[in-house]
């Protein structure tokens, strides 16, 4: 059976924070445009868990009930797996929340079309609509349960993560299977690469999702990773796996942070 092994690194806030502003590439969101919005998961959002992102659980990966599946306009081949949005039910007094108020999710999902409905009428994530379908919970912020559907504001907006990045490794001696959850600034990934304490960097492929693979013999080697996000912002984190780990295994390692800005590799 395949082993698991979770890494986490604590983000050190204060050393970046005064820099911030001057870093070339700092994501800074994008401009509102228009779209809809229904619901899906249930009350408690259990049916939102997995999804086509792969984070598998939401609750313990940190993303919770701020969560969406993004129709094939905006979910871009999962590529935007990760982004984080601002949304707002928009110029609908009877069905919208007074106040309109906004919410802010993580992309986690894939909403499919369906061809068999009008896109007007049932198929609201048929191309080129851009749609989000929102974990049931965030939904009831900005709307009424009845509405099902609503015309939503939404714009692109940083992520603020606490925790640090994580790195979920899942495979074998000839096969790594690397998940990366919790990411920061833009939140979602380009490119990855993984160095072994005795090898060069080499770039991992992305499998689906935020699954990146390698098929490097990594065993018995600590391990760092270099993360690219959207924003041209890379984070490269040294050492977070020690050379003793192994499949299968589960370990665990957290380092309550502030938010997240940059981000330094603490060695295991």
């Amino acid at each position: 059976m395949a082993g698991i092994v979770l890494f986490c690194i604590v983000s050190l806030f204060s050393h970046f924070a005064a820099t911030n502003a001057r870093i070339p590439g700092v994501y800074s969101g994008g401009p509102w445009q228009s779209a809809h919005a229904t619901f899906y998961g249930g009350s408690d959002a259990s049916g939102t868990m997995g999804g086509a992102c792969g984070y598998g659980n939401l609750y313990s990966q940190g993303y919770g009930v701020n969560t969406a599946a993004l129709s094939t306009a905006l979910f871009n081949n999962g590529l935007s797996c990760g982004a984080c949005f601002e949304i707002k039910c928009d110029q609908d007094p009877h069905w919208c929340n007074p106040g309109s108020p906004s919410i802010l999710i993580t992309a986690t999902n894939f909403c499919p079309p369906n061809f068999a409905l009008p896109s007007d009428n049932g198929g609201w994530c048929n191309p080129p609509r851009p749609h989000f379908d929102l974990a049931m919970p965030m939904f009831l912020k900005i709307a009424q349960y009845r509405a099902g559907i609503v015309p939503v504001a939404y714009r692109r907006v940083p992520c603020r993560k606490s925790g640090g990045i994580r790195f979920t490794i899942n495979g074998f001696r000839y096969f790594n299977l690397v998940l990366i959850t919790n990411v920061a600034g833009a939140g979602d990934i380009v490119r990855v690469s993984v160095k072994g304490s005795n090898t060069a960097w080499m770039s991992m492929s992305r499998n689906w999702g935020q699954n990146w693979q390698s098929n490097a013999v990594l065993v018995g080697q600590a391990l760092s990773f270099r993360v690219t996000g959207s924003d041209r912002r890379t984070s490269t984190s040294w050492n977070v796996a020690p050379p003793n780990w192994h499949f299968p295994l589960l370990t665990f390692l957290y380092f309550p942070g502030k938010v997240l800005k940059g981000l330094v590799g603490l060695k295991g």
